[in-house]
């Protein structure tokens, strides 16, 4: 049976690792005020930033998606793994070491699968580089010396070689307690006629790390003749390796990207170390497959998605390296950054160019670059003879529906125009009706397009409105963000976010004061955790720990996140505003209660029962005028 963590470590882990440098290795996080941090959701798709993250609280919350949860949640949900695998791998990066129950632990027996298949290709990783030294490697190092790197470059970027026996590495691994199931799933062995041999043999290796830096599966580059296999053999699919969601190099570009910018994506493994060891260090590389929608999410969460970033694709001059820029084209406009082709001259790839003219060509390249919308028209009319009016018509036709395909409506006007201009097209009147065929053709494809959903309540910080009332429920939908229920909002996360503000005023306010049900159930939860005057280190824990049910979990965490609706920072001042509010909506909703109740007694005769009600009104709204003349001093 597997040996339950220590429930003493678990809490040491989620103490030892900040949650923002654990998203940080996944998203780019910028200032959102308040102490808390905002970035682009990695887990759904959106244009502005919704996703907030409180270091002080070890929290994050979407405001788009509504996932939410601290440090431990973050990294369960984003790669996949148990609590257990979690709880391991964060551990190992706190240099933390877990003590097991119910028996002590046992490698490769109390490990989650996914944490044994990491081990092992990081042991596999190791095994490689090694082996780079020895005797038989020396056709890997002449073809790394033949390109222009250098041993410390190898070692740099991991580069290693596997023996060409049948099952070196495998044999390895076995010592270090892998069993043979464990090497054929992770894909570094595959099945043979008498049980596993290695996948990879006599090859130059590159390691492929995740963008949090783990290896999770290798390329492999044939270096001899009487190699029968491809030219490049990469790592199968695997519950580690997604080809459509990995990019070689991205854990040393991810940094740059995010601080310049501008991403270089270039078309292999020795093209992204000729960029970066040329000082183009935003160079990644997608690993035996076309640049698609998986790697569009990871860029957009490094670049934050904005019109001022930009993607710079590089490809060989050839058809091939022409027809994927093209491809491209058809995946720009789900970035909100530009897009640009650059194509050395000479048809030279990075790492060709770099030996043939050194370091500087290769950033030359990349700063010569040309706007994809612009590449791909030249790339159309320049198949045609355009002396001829046939050639220069179907120039037009094949160029009008790319054009007509840009979204941006100023974008599309000015390369409707240029297409008249590359296809040398004189007449005004011609022109006039080549820009209204692309207006026509893309009001059309907006016609077809499905519509995207009303929007009901806006993202951000102010977040959805409470969800639609199901047939079952009665009454209007209950929204919390309602203006009468601002206030209560603002107060509850002032008690979860800076509950010495609001001590010890707010421990007296029952939850009967809060008018939304689930607000007064976090008004409780917070009263069960001991209140905001005992608010300590586990404070938001405590709250968290209180809550009935995940609903109001995931509504304390959007709360302990969600930036506090003022300009300066918070302090006593703001507090006792949003105290006093709060303790004046629930008077006056007492006074109109109790003078219901006085018409009623009226109504029935009861006079002194009435004359008793009334009384009390009167000193609610004694009272509700103090607190407006007196403010939190009257509370």
């Amino acid at each position: 049976m597997a040996g339950r963590i220590n429930d003493d470590d678990v809490k040491a882990v989620r103490d030892a690792v900040p949650i923002d440098a654990v998203v940080s290795e996944y998203l780019q996080l910028r200032n959102a005020g308040g102490g808390n941090l905002k970035g682009l959701c990695p887990f759904h798709d959106e244009k502005s930033p919704s996703f907030h993250v409180s270091p002080a609280k070890g929290l994050y919350h979407c405001f788009g998606c509504q996932e939410g949860g601290d440090t431990v949640d973050f990294v369960m949900k984003i790669d996949h793994l148990s609590f257990a695998e979690t709880i391991e791998r964060l551990a190992a990066q706190a240099g933390i070491t877990l003590r097991y129950e119910e028996g002590g632990y046992t490698p490769g027996r109390q490990q989650g699968e996914r944490t044994r298949l990491v081990e092992a290709h990081k042991a596999a990783a190791q095994f490689y580089t090694e082996q780079l030294d020895g005797p038989e490697a020396e056709i890997a190092r002449r073809f790394l010396a033949e390109r222009g790197f250098e041993q410390a470059h190898a070692a740099h970027f991991g580069v290693g070689y596997s023996p060409a026996g049948w099952d070196h590495l495998t044999r390895f691994l076995r010592g270090r307690g892998f069993s043979d199931k464990e090497l054929v799933l992770s894909g570094l062995a595959q099945e043979g006629r008498r049980g596993p041999i290695d996948r990879f043999r006599g090859r130059l290796m590159w390691p492929i790390r995740d963008i949090s830096g783990e290896v999770v599966g290798f390329g492999a580059r044939k270096l001899r003749d009487d190699d029968n296999g491809p030219k490049y053999l990469n790592t199968p699919e695997t519950p580690l390796y997604r080809k459509s969601q990995v990019l070689y190099g991205i854990d040393l570009a991810k940094k740059e990207i995010a601080k310049t910018n501008r991403a270089v994506v270039v078309e292999g493994y020795t093209d992204v170390m000729a960029c970066h060891l040329a000082g183009v260090t935003t160079a990644i590389a997608t690993c035996g497959t076309a640049f698609g929608e998986g790697h569009i999410k990871i860029l957009r969460r490094l670049l934050m998605d904005n019109s001022g970033s930009e993607v710079v694709f590089t490809f060989d001059g050839d058809a091939a390296g022409q027809k994927a820029a093209l491809r491209a084209f058809e995946d720009d406009q789900k970035f909100a950054a530009e897009t640009s082709i650059a194509i050395s001259p000479g048809g030279m790839d990075p790492c060709d160019l770099r030996l043939a003219e050194g370091d500087h060509a290769v950033a030359t390249l990349v700063e010569s670059r040309t706007p994809l919308f612009a590449f791909a028209l030249r790339s159309i009319v320049t198949r045609y003879n355009l002396d001829t009016e046939e050639g220069r018509i179907a120039a037009v036709e094949e160029a009008v529906p790319v054009v007509a395909a840009i979204k941006d409506r100023g974008l599309r006007d000015r390369y409707a125009i240029r297409l008249v201009g590359l296809v040398g097209i004189t007449s005004q009147a011609e022109e006039q009706a080549i820009v209204r065929r692309v207006r026509g053709l893309a009001r059309s494809r907006d016609d077809r397009s499905p519509q995207a959903p009303a929007r009901t309540a806006a993202r951000g910080p102010a977040g959805p409105a409470a969800p639609a009332p199901t047939a079952q429920q009665r009454g209007p939908a209950l929204n919390l963000r309602s203006p009468a229920r601002m206030v209560e909002r603002e107060l509850l996360k002032l008690a979860l976010q800076r509950p010495d503000l609001v001590a010890p005023a707010f421990d007296a306010y029952g939850a009967d004061e809060f008018t939304a049900p689930p607000y007064a159930v976090v008004r409780q939860c917070i009263q069960e955790a001991g209140g905001v005057s005992a608010a300590d280190a586990d404070y938001t824990a405590r709250v968290m720990d209180a809550a009935p049910d995940d609903t109001i979990r995931s509504m304390i965490t959007e709360l302990s996140v969600e930036p506090l609706h003022t300009r300066r920072d918070p302090d006593p001042a703001y507090a006792g505003e949003q105290l006093v509010r709060v303790r004046i909506a629930a008077v006056d909703a007492r006074i109109a209660s109790l003078e219901g109740a006085a018409r009623r007694c009226e109504l029935q005769g009861d006079h002194e029962g009435a004359a008793a009600v009334h009384k009390e009104a009167w000193v609610l709204q004694q009272y509700g005028q103090t607190l407006r003349e007196r403010g939190a001093a009257a509370l």
